[in-house]
């Protein structure tokens, strides 16, 4: 009996949800108008800091769902590690866990070193790789509005996301950028690529123009190691 009244009290709070006050397309427009310029000031937010920017370095957490064809998502990977960013185009990306490995550009060539297998990978940086994601657009690759269509997903005072859809050819679809909408620091990226794979990236301990060596955007291939040529 208790559980029979509980269901028709169920019902009836559902029933009156159902309809409940309902937001009339003035207040919808009123809203959207709202989120647009929220996201419009934490987008100029991240242009303004960034072009003061000339160096970045942090702590990273990476979480990579990857899309099989013809099957589910996998289950998400997660690796950790630190990296390095700097103008123009350069990086390190230093894999700590589960297993090391090293992705590094001089913003010319690429190498992505894999120790377990002794192997580096190299290509042009021209191609448009992107890794760990789309941090380093934020360091040299232009206007935000020029280059992206921005979108505010969410806005508050305290915290924005803002979707990026490329206005040229790209090798991802769009990305995403957690931002503080004061600052414009970036503490989250998240990428999904063309086949619909989705890598999202953390950075904790952010640290900014602290001048790297030249050194830590290069890559010594190790005695022994075989490389590989991508892209030529």
């Amino acid at each position: 009996m208790i559980s029979r009244h509980r269901r028709a009290a169920a019902l009836l709070i559902t029933a009156l949800a159902a309809v409940g006050p309902r937001a009339t397309a003035a207040e919808k427009a009123a809203t959207k108008a709202n989120a647009d310029r929220c996201g419009d000031r934490a987008a100029t937010a991240v242009q303004k800091h960034y072009e003061g920017v000339r160096d970045v370095s942090a702590r990273f957490e990476q979480t990579t769902i990857a899309v099989k064809l013809g099957a589910s998502p996998s289950q998400p990977s997660v690796s950790r590690g630190r990296v390095a960013l700097a103008k123009p185009g350069k990086m390190r990306w230093t894999y700590e866990e589960p297993e090391p490995s090293l992705v590094v550009s001089d913003g010319k060539t690429v190498w992505i070193y894999d120790p377990a297998l002794r192997e580096v990978s190299t290509l042009p940086a021209s191609r448009g790789f992107l890794t760990g994601p789309a941090a380093q657009f934020l360091l040299g690759a232009g206007d935000m509005r020029r280059d992206f269509k921005v979108t505010a997903v969410t806005c508050s005072e305290a915290a924005a996301e803002l979707e990026l859809i490329p206005r040229q050819p790209a090798t991802y679809e769009k990305v995403f950028l957690g931002v503080d909408p004061h600052t414009g620091d970036v503490h989250q990226t998240r990428i999904v690529d063309l086949l619909g794979n989705v890598a999202t990236v953390e950075f904790r301990e952010q640290r900014f123009n602290l001048a790297p060596a030249e050194s830590e955007f290069r890559f010594e291939v190790p005695e022994g190691v075989k490389v590989i040529e991508l892209g030529q």
